[in-house]
């Protein structure tokens, strides 16, 4: 009998955990762009979607169907995207998500690949990690003091290591 504590692949931890998401993360991240302009805009157009996420129109169709056929989005070939009641929640839930991350990226001083590393960590956490992330965010808001206290001490981290101090080689 396989323990817990084991270590295993991605694939097999999705597995493991009995995974049956519908989507896929190329989906999540279609369906939070189309939340996103529909928020604003209330519909949205395929070339519209296909420039936010720096695809082709083709590939934003071929994803935009699927999505269509999971109750998502209401979508028309050539027609205008709409998000569903369902495709609605689940978008609310990805861009609130992808904002606690970014969040969290920012506060402990992340700028240059945030954004890149927010989209890598977001699929693969759990509820419970993206819930506790969420406190840990206010615990920062709320005591501006130890922010600051974590920014001193990461200054003066950085200011005391070489770099090939760090428990890693890249």
């Amino acid at each position: 009998m396989k323990k817990k504590d084991e270590f295993y692949t991605v694939r097999g931890y999705k597995m493991l955990n009995g995974d049956k998401k519908l989507l896929t993360a190329s989906m999540e991240d279609y369906l939070e762009m189309i939340y996103r302009i529909h928020k604003e805009e209330g519909y949205v157009r395929m070339n519209q979607l296909a420039e936010k996420l720096n695809v082709r129109p083709s590939s934003a169709s071929k994803t935009v169907q699927k999505l269509n056929s999971l109750g998502m989005v209401d979508y028309q070939k050539y027609g205008i995207i709409k998000l569903t009641e369902e495709g609605k929640k689940l978008g609310s839930f990805l861009l609130k998500r992808h904002n606690i991350i970014e969040e969290f990226l920012k506060n402990i001083g992340i700028k240059e690949m945030r954004l890149k590393d927010t989209e890598m960590m977001e699929h693969g956490m759990s509820l419970s990690t993206l819930q506790n992330i969420y406190i840990l965010n206010k615990f920062f808001a709320d005591n501006p003091d130890v922010m600051t206290r974590f920014e001193d001490y990461k200054a003066k981290y950085y200011d005391e290591r070489d770099p090939s101090d760090f428990p890693f080689d890249i």
